[in-house]
């Protein structure tokens, strides 16, 4: 009988329990790695105090209670204790918990469920596929297609002329343009080159150390740079007997003894320049025998001299050769003092008496949520002197608004009568003045801005010029660089500060934060106002945003037309115009300019002859001719276009569209839409408004509509248009354009209605249209995409709208009847109205190499060549200097002109 011992029985560990025999047991098994793993840990911890006394003591204990085989099974283990005991532990050994065996274990399984889960993907991937294949039989998509083949333009060659240099001016009846006609011969080019075309130094081809700077040096013969100057002779006494007024001059400092320089151009063009493909200067009396360089343009707006001087720093290199004759007359302009918002206040105030009156102004106290500005004036309150008289204040007026901060400068206005016997007066520090009697004036921020000191008392003008305001759009957080203040100095310099005030430039700009409180802590508007604009430009601003206009334009049904809110900018542009003119009736036109457009000619002389032309327009086959482009190789004078036009409307034409039509008539699988075109058809002109037949319209604007038989081409001849566009005004119905159906508030469950569209929003609006427009939204809920809302408005209300074909030139030798049938491939010879539109989506393409479209890539990298810039490893300082001087181009409107990185003067 074993004897017992308690305290040596405490001490061992039990056995596992195992009713299997021997060498399968359950705890043995290398099959179960978490239960083997756990009893070869226990039999480590043991053996580390086992003996072989030990162990045979346990060995005959277990003789008296287990079978031979379990017997054998433990002396085995006693052996692995006493030898474990002799030997370091092995951490390789299977027994060992975290072995490379148990990781490899661990590792198979993962791999397996990764590898089985990329088998199921792989299973449903073919399963989706062989379906989408399926389909793709059934529609026909399934049939393997070549990429398509290169637009025809893009083999055309490309056209080298526009590169050439003021050191081969000719005339204009001299020039030998590169296109269209036989051109001139483009390698007749001043300075040697060699067989690959490379410019070559003098030094290289005669030997005599000709250096670069002896090159840029030289006189090589220019003629002088001549004034250009587009105003009316205000002095003439012609001019004054006209309008019975002069005209003060305006300056930039109150001391009126410093101007910007006069612009300066060439006489002649550079020969071989290319003629405009599309559009004309003669019909505008735009003048085409002179051209423009960097110098004699930008010049007088800090191109071409030094930051110290208050200029820009760049231009300072490449061909300089006569560009200091810009600055002979005038000194170089320090603009870093430059305060325009002061300037053209002063420049409006004292030739106050030029134009018609401009109302009681009135305010929304500092909110600024209603761009303050004036109540209209109408004729029967105006008295026989044309006095600006003040009204007393009324208990329900607004509080008066403050100037826009900025504002630095933007000193406060009070409208004044400045004609003969007036006691008003505005002191130079802008306070407040009162009339005789003491009755103050309202006064306006600086969306109304006109301020300062006047000259004196002058005579009221007999003849009243209308006010004009120029809008140029812009954003709160856009990057004005040198290049774009060039740009902007141009425009307020030559339109409102160099006409005496015809035109008055704001700034609309667009607040993309729609949670900053501008509109109720005036603290923030005013300091997100100074700063959204330079400098030289503060007090000439004004805020907007989408929520402004989702609020005073709400009930706009949301359609989120592809994917994009209709109170945002891009479809709807024109909100903030049409709120802006609402609040601001003084002014009869607006123009609407983008900051990406440029014009290497005057912008007073191609406002004032594109306004003057559409006003001489006649308003019968107007739609018609505004519907088409102008191409004078192909269509002859301006009358045979006009005649072309007629004929075409009234008796249709047989066009390609018609053509494919005619054939297919017969088919049964052809829509009755397409067989419909199958013939030509003549058109009815439109002669006076077009509304929406199942809309309701607002006709209390729309003119009196003369009998269309007994008009002799009479009616609208000295009507001011209420519409001037720069591209043609098409017909988007049935055309692929993408944005033809993005129409809201009309009744579009039968048709819908008479649309037309002008790509880019740069043009001139009238009073009364934009008034429609407000109306059309505001009380109607009705708004179209932005480039057809001012253009359908105008067809539906019966407005003069009138499409300038102003000169666009082209980068490629286009046959021109190829070009022709191109633009205008609609219905019927138009651009519009049909599928093979070239403003249909997958035609536009062909505008790539035009100067003037929303994706053209000819024109800004015409404007930086000009600028003197390399464009594709071509141009440049070192072929400026040793080829045929910088560039000069005839005036051309170009866009868009998004971004130039200028080169300036080392600054040590």
């Amino acid at each position: 009988m074993p004897s017992l011992n308690p305290l040596r029985n405490a001490k061992r560990t039990l056995q596992p329990y195992d009713p299997l025999p021997g060498g399968n047991s359950y705890a043995d098994s290398d099959d179960d790695i978490e239960k083997r793993r756990s009893f070869d840990s226990l039999e480590y911890e043991d053996s580390e105090s086992s003996t072989p006394l030990y162990a045979s003591r346990v060995g005959s204990m277990q003789g008296t209670t287990t079978s031979a085989q379990y017997r054998n099974r433990s002396d085995s283990r006693a052996r692995k204790a006493s030898m474990s005991a002799h030997q370091p532990p092995n951490y390789n050994s299977p027994s060992y918990p975290y072995s490379p065996r148990v990781s490899r274990r661990r590792f198979s399984r993962w791999f397996a469920l990764a590898l089985g889960s990329t088998v199921i993907l792989f299973i449903i991937w073919l399963s989706a596929m062989g379906r989408r294949s399926h389909i793709a039989v059934e529609t026909g998509e399934a049939v393997s297609k070549e990429p398509p083949p290169p637009a025809p333009w893009e083999s055309f060659p490309f056209l080298t002329r526009y590169h050439g240099g003021i050191r081969t001016l000719v005339s204009r009846a001299e020039n030998q343009p590169e296109y269209p006609g036989e051109g001139f011969n483009a390698s007749e080019l001043l300075g040697a080159r060699n067989e690959e075309g490379d410019l070559l130094k003098r030094g290289e081809t005669g030997g005599d150390g000709w250096s670069y700077e002896d090159e840029r040096a030289k006189d090589h013969g220019l003629p002088p740079m001549q004034v250009f100057d587009p105003y009316p002779k205000y002095k003439s006494a012609e001019y004054k007997e006209k309008y019975g007024a002069e005209v003060v001059p305006c300056f930039l400092d109150e001391k009126r003894s410093e101007r910007v320089p006069v612009l300066r151009a060439y006489p002649g063009i550079v020969n071989g320049t290319p003629e405009n493909v599309m559009g004309s200067y003669e019909i505008f009396n735009i003048r085409d025998d002179v051209c423009f360089e960097r110098f004699g343009r930008l010049g007088p707006y800090g191109m071409g001299y030094s930051r110290k001087f208050g200029g820009s720093g760049a231009g300072m290199e490449g061909d300089r050769e006569g560009a200091e004759q810009v600055w002979q007359d005038d000194d170089q302009v320090d603009f870093r003092t430059v305060r325009w918002v002061d300037v053209q206040s002063r420049c409006a105030k004292d030739n106050e008496h030029r134009f018609k009156p401009r109302g009681t102004p009135i305010g929304n106290g500092l909110s600024h949520f209603y761009f303050d500005g004036y109540a209209e004036q109408k004729a029967d309150d105006v008295p026989e002197e044309k006095k600006l008289e003040a009204r007393e204040p009324q208990m329900d007026d607004p509080a008066p608004p403050v100037p826009h901060g900025n504002d630095e400068g933007a000193t406060r206005f009070k409208p004044v009568d400045t004609s003969e016997g007036s006691k008003v007066t505005v002191d130079k520090s802008g306070k407040e003045s009162a009339s005789e009697d003491g009755t103050p004036f309202k006064l306006v921020d600086s969306s109304s801005q006109t301020s300062g000191s006047s000259t004196g008392k002058t005579k009221q003008a007999k003849k009243l010029l209308p006010r004009t305001a120029v809008i140029i759009r812009t954003w709160h957080d856009f990057n004005y660089d040198d290049e774009d203040l060039f740009y902007l100095r141009a425009i307020i310099n030559e339109l409102a500060i160099n006409s005496g005030g015809e035109y008055e430039v704001h700034f609309l700009i667009h607040f993309k934060d729609n949670d900053t409180p501008i509109w109720s802590d005036e603290e923030t508007y005013q300091r997100v106002l100074n700063d959204s604009l330079p400098e030289e430009f503060r007090g000439m601003g004004t805020l907007w945003t989408e929520r402004q206009m989702s609020l005073v334009y709400g009930g706009l049904a949301e359609s989120n037309y592809r994917d994009l809110p209709v109170y945002g900018a891009y479809r709807s542009t024109f909100l903030p115009v049409q709120h802006f003119a609402h609040m601001h009736p003084e002014y009869d036109f607006f123009w609407h300019w983008e900051m990406d457009v440029r014009y290497t000619g005057h912008f007073y002389h191609l406002f004032s002859k594109v306004s003057e032309w559409a006003k001489q327009q006649p308003r019968k086959g107007l739609w018609e001719r505004n519907s088409r482009f102008y191409v004078p190789h192909e269509h002859g004078s301006w009358d045979d276009f006009k005649h072309m036009v007629r004929v075409q409307t009234e008796h249709g034409t047989a066009s390609k569209s018609n053509m494919w039509s005619e054939m297919a008539k017969d088919d049964p699988n052809v829509p009755d839409e397409i067989k419909a075109q199958a013939v030509p058809k003549p058109e009815k002109l439109i002669w006076g408004p077009e509304p929406p037949p199942d809309d309701e319209m607002d006709t209390q604007d729309d003119p009196e509509v003369p009998d269309i038989a007994k008009d002799k081409y009479e009616w609208g001849v000295g009507e001011d248009a209420d519409l001037i566009t720069f591209n043609p005004m098409f017909d988007p119905d049935r055309t692929n354009w993408i944005l033809a159906d993005d129409v809201t508030g009309y009744n579009t469950s039968e048709r819908k209605p008479p649309r037309r569209t002008a790509i880019i929003t740069a043009g001139r609006l009238s009073k009364r249209l934009l008034n429609i427009m407000h109306r059309e939204t505001s009380l109607r809920k009705r708004t179209m995409f932005s480039e057809m809302w001012p253009p359908s408005c105008a067809l539906h209300h019966g407005l003069k709208a009138v499409y300038a074909p102003h000169p666009v030139f082209i980068d490629r030798r286009w046959p021109t009847d190829y070009l022709a049938a191109i633009m205008n491939n609609g219905r019927n010879g138009a651009a519009g109205g049909a599928r093979l539109s070239v403003f249909s989506d997958e035609r536009q393409h062909n505008f790539r190499g035009t100067s003037w479209y929303y994706n053209s890539g000819f024109a800004p990298n015409l404007w930086t060549r000009w600028l003197g810039y390399v464009v594709d490893n071509d141009g440049g300082e070192a072929e400026e200097v040793w080829g045929e001087g910088r560039m000069c181009l005839p005036a051309l409107l170009l866009h868009p002109v998004k971004q130039v990185d200028l080169v300036f003067e080392h600054e040590g």
